[in-house]
């Protein structure tokens, strides 16, 4: 059997936002029934047929890293977060979309995983908006995930979805809203075929 290629992507978001569930519902294709809360890192496996069909059909298995923490974390924490960093294919971001809260903080995660090897000062401008510039030669994919569609009243739909048409231009990344509690019945609607690696 010829040996497989690796991605490693990164599966970021705060505490309670459903990245496990969203992890274990990838590699799986179930839905996890009662999650408990990550503690430094999990790491959930996928074989993929990378390009299937065409002639750069490669197998490759993709290696979920689901990082626990908050970004309010001290700074050893972070220090620490920091090793997961290292040799990145691609980035998911898992935000509530009940929880505004939850997507203003994708912003220093993406900072946070993005600028492992320099200090983060000039990143956030003084207004405290994020400065897209600072990633316009970010080569590493993003994919933006809300959780928790179904949960959101009716009337309020559309001012989620227009805050997250933002996010999503932000961070340059596709986006995805889930519905709780649903698997998936194609797994292939999840585009890991944008990700790249050597």
């Amino acid at each position: 059997m010829a040996s497989l290629d690796r991605v490693k992507v990164l599966v970021l978001g705060d505490s309670g936002v459903g990245k496990s569930s969203l992890v274990h519902l990838l590699c799986q294709n179930q839905v996890l029934g009662n999650p408990s809360w990550t503690v430094g890192c999990s790491v959930d496996v996928r074989v993929h047929d990378y390009r299937e069909g065409t002639p750069e059909e490669k197998t490759c298995y993709i290696e979920l890293w689901d990082v626990g923490g908050s970004v309010g974390s001290a700074s050893s924490v972070k220090s620490t977060r920091a090793v997961f960093y290292n040799s990145v294919n691609g980035i998911i971001l898992v935000h509530d979309l009940t929880n505004k809260k939850s997507s203003q903080n994708l912003y220093p995660w993406s900072l946070e995983a993005l600028s492992k090897d320099s200090s983060p000062t000039g990143i956030i401008v003084s207004n405290g908006d994020y400065d897209r510039e600072q990633f316009a030669e970010n080569s590493v994919p993003l994919l933006l995930i809300g959780t928790k569609f179904d949960q959101i009243p009716e009337n309020k739909r559309n001012d989620v979805l227009t805050r997250t048409a933002f996010l999503s231009e932000d961070f340059n990344a596709e986006e995805i809203n889930l519905v709780c509690m649903q698997s998936f019945t194609d797994r292939r609607r999840f585009n890991f075929k944008s990700l790249h690696y050597d």
